[in-house]
């Protein structure tokens, strides 16, 4: 196989300090590679770059993409995808779009905006299987998902008898047999509680769960330390108690607090960050200046956005309470699943509408303050929370609002007219550069996942690169690239999916050897915990995994 020869493209390379300097890329065999120094060195296709924009290939950290509630969504909602697809054409199957698209059309889109790696937030370990055929079928990306355990029956049990040695196996022994990547915690406690018959979440951090007495801040210090003892690449990923509530700053503060300086990921912060009244919906505001503030000066703590972009979108979620809180606002249609002695999800249509609902236009608000007002943008990372505060598709134009103040005053202009009584986002004028969009959306979700080889262009990294046509109209720049690469191979080319290969899997391996199995396997029996017989995966049915091993 030869070279793969990008020349002379603009480069925004962050992780390796390129800021805008005119190089020459060389790709071989999936990876970045030193010039040769042959001769004649066999090259396969140059491509002139002279005057385009060339970034790493993006790196979604927090998404929606497989497992059972994204094809719930799907079933719920044909209506997104009834006038739009994908046609079969050489070298591409035919797929479904819209907002929800179907596996295949979920990595044409990602990919076709310059995304070649994303990582499901949210899966079950009981439908761990399933999660791995979506991601088998779903073609063009690098991918991997987060195992849920904020809710185990098993954790909050080991967590009530200070049993951190079991904890520790117990993590390190779900995260091995189901090829997850890292530990995921949804509304701790609360979701358990709700599915009781009183169907009311745990709302005070300090409220015990009925039946386990252990607390949210419990379960949260005590899976972050785990994470830190297990010396996990990516951090505990953490969605707060509280999501969506007036008021939920303090949750989502005191949440940061409980850390005890462990490391900790906050996902989809914007649902997080507001203050008023619960009982008062009038008092609803953003509360993104004192979050931000504590974030700013704990360097343990990373975030992504969860932004939210006007139009049609549809809740997925690990959050069962909060769909049902939903569906009893709205009046939508609505479905709820319990997964046993683990989890839950919650999946409703939405629609936000800033222009006319005072609520969503400070949600819209609030994330743009987020990006604002981050000094570091090394931590904090674009997301939407696909698809839950719209789709993926939708990132370039808040891209455009980043970097032109003047673009993002004529949006705040259509907005509910009180909005600038309740946000800060007027007095914003910051503007991204093309080196700060490549942090968030590349180099930052990249280093926050400890995937080293992603999202930078240096010297053995994979050689995933999107190459972009400049224009000041960002969301045009953005929402077509010129040319897509994925792991050496032209995948994208004017725009146009041009062919379909299948990316890997990340995993992680914790490390755990075998004497720790009989911990697990006598807490199980001692505890009468369901023995999860069809728990573990065929390794050898998962395509090409990599396995990112902890030291």
């Amino acid at each position: 196989m030869g070279y793969l020869v990008l020349e002379n493209g603009t480069v925004h390379d962050p992780t390796n300090g390129v800021d805008g300097e005119v190089q020459t890329l060389w790709l071989k065999d999936s990876k970045v590679v030193a010039p040769p120094t042959e001769n004649q060195p066999p090259i396969d296709r140059r491509i002139d770059c002279r005057g385009y924009v060339v970034m790493p290939g993006g790196v979604d950290m927090h998404c929606h993409i497989a497992g059972p509630k994204v094809n719930i969504g799907r079933q719920m909602t044909p209506e997104y995808r009834r006038d739009e697809g994908i046609p079969r054409s050489e070298g591409r199957r035919s797929a479904s779009g819209g907002l929800l698209p179907s596996t295949v059309g979920t990595g044409y889109m990602f990919a076709g905006l310059g995304y070649t790696t994303a990582m499901d937030a949210a899966i079950p370990g009981l439908h761990a299987r399933h999660a791995h055929e979506d991601l088998l079928d779903t073609p063009l990306l690098d991918k991997g998902f987060y195992l849920l355990f904020g809710n185990n029956h098993f954790v909050m049990d080991r967590i009530r008898e200070e049993r951190t040695d079991c904890l520790d196996a117990y993590l390190a022994w779900a995260l091995s047999s189901t090829s997850a990547y890292a530990v995921k915690v949804v509304n701790p406690g609360g979701v358990e509680n709700w599915k009781h018959i009183s169907r009311k979440t745990v709302q005070q951090l300090d409220e015990p769960v009925p039946g386990f007495g252990v607390s949210p801040r419990q379960i949260v210090r005590n899976l972050a330390a785990s994470v830190d003892r297990l010396q996990l690449p990516h951090a505990v990923h953490i969605h707060c108690n509280n999501l969506g509530v007036p008021g939920n700053s303090e949750t989502t503060l005191r949440t940061m607090e409980a850390l005890g300086g462990h490391r900790g990921h906050f996902a989809h912060t914007q649902f997080h960050s507001y203050a008023g009244d619960e009982n008062d919906p009038a008092s609803f505001r953003s509360a993104v200046p004192e979050l931000v503030e504590y974030v700013n000066e704990h360097e343990n703590i990373t975030i992504d956005v969860g932004h939210v972009n006007p139009g049609q979108t549809l809740g997925v979620t690990g959050d069962a309470p909060f769909g049902y809180f939903l569906s009893k606002l709205t009046g939508n249609r609505w479905y709820a699943a319990d997964g046993e002695l683990e989890s839950s999800c919650g999946v409703i249509p939405m629609e936000f509408q800033p222009q006319k609902v005072l609520v969503h236009a400070v949600q819209w608000a609030a994330a743009l303050e987020w990006y604002l007002m981050m000094k570091d943008p090394w931590r904090i990372a674009m997301s939407s929370d696909h698809p839950n505060g719209g789709a993926v598709f939708r990132y370039p134009e808040i891209i455009h609002l980043l970097m032109d103040a003047a673009f993002r005053r004529e949006a705040i202009a259509r907005m509910h007219k009180t909005l600038g009584d309740r946000t800060m986002l007027a007095d914003l004028d910051r503007e991204y550069s093309l080196n700060e969009i490549a942090i968030i959306t590349r180099a930052a979700p990249a280093k926050m996942l400890g995937l080293t080889t992603k999202g930078h262009l240096g010297i053995g990294a994979d050689a995933d690169v999107t190459i972009y046509t400049p224009s000041l109209n960002r969301t045009e720049m953005f929402q077509r690239p010129r040319y897509v690469v994925q792991a050496g191979r032209v995948i994208v080319e004017d725009g146009e999916i041009g062919r379909e290969v299948f990316g890997k899997l990340f995993a992680v391996n914790p490390g755990m050897d075998d004497g720790q199995l009989p911990v697990i396997q006598k807490w199980f029996d001692e505890a009468h915990t369901i023995r999860f017989r069809n728990f573990a995966i065929e390794k050898q049915h998962l395509g090409e995994v990599h396995t990112v091993a902890t030291s």
